[in-house]
């Protein structure tokens, strides 16, 4: 149903795949948009047990496009190193397909927002609760579930393990 990686040499293992997944901030979501155009976005997220969760506003682009076809794409770019002298990139990054669903279960949509929280500001969830009472009921959750990733680095990098 996916398709294999061409260069086989450049493919991650299953576990650097998910370690670039695990420590990645940000990923380019590709939806079908209107009039079947692809639509792509940045997100923040976090991943939990083979899902991606990320917070969104609740109407917009986005999450109509979700609501009409769940299947997404989504790419995290670890490593983009422009070596001007070689003509070439060393490159890191994974591609994943999966379907997207807005979190209706209230106590999912909690997890999500804590670990979304807790990755990106950490430093301050003594601020968690105040912040959320005002914020959550503005937003929507959407959580990608995973059904195929794969990740691939550039021969240079490839060369250097």
């Amino acid at each position: 149903m996916f398709r294999e990686l061409r260069r086989k040499k450049q493919l991650l293992s299953e576990q650097e795949t998910l370690r670039v997944l695990e420590e990645g901030k940000t990923g380019i979501v590709g939806v079908l948009g209107d009039d079947g155009y692809p639509y792509t976005v940045p997100i923040n997220y976090v991943s939990l047990e083979n899902k991606i969760y990320f917070h969104s506003a609740k109407k917009g682009h986005k999450v109509d496009a979700i609501a009409k076809e769940p299947k997404v794409s989504m790419t995290v770019v670890e490593k983009d190193d422009v070596v001007s002298r070689e003509f070439t990139t060393y490159f890191r990054s994974i591609q994943l397909f999966g379907k997207a669903y807005v979190v209706e279960d209230e106590a999912e949509r909690n997890v999500a927002f804590r670990a979304l929280c807790e990755k990106f500001s950490g430093a301050d969830m003594d601020r968690y609760d105040e912040i959320m009472s005002k914020e959550a009921a503005a937003a929507a959750i959407v959580r990608i579930d995973i059904e195929h990733i794969t990740g691939k680095e550039s021969m240079e990098l490839v060369n250097q393990r």
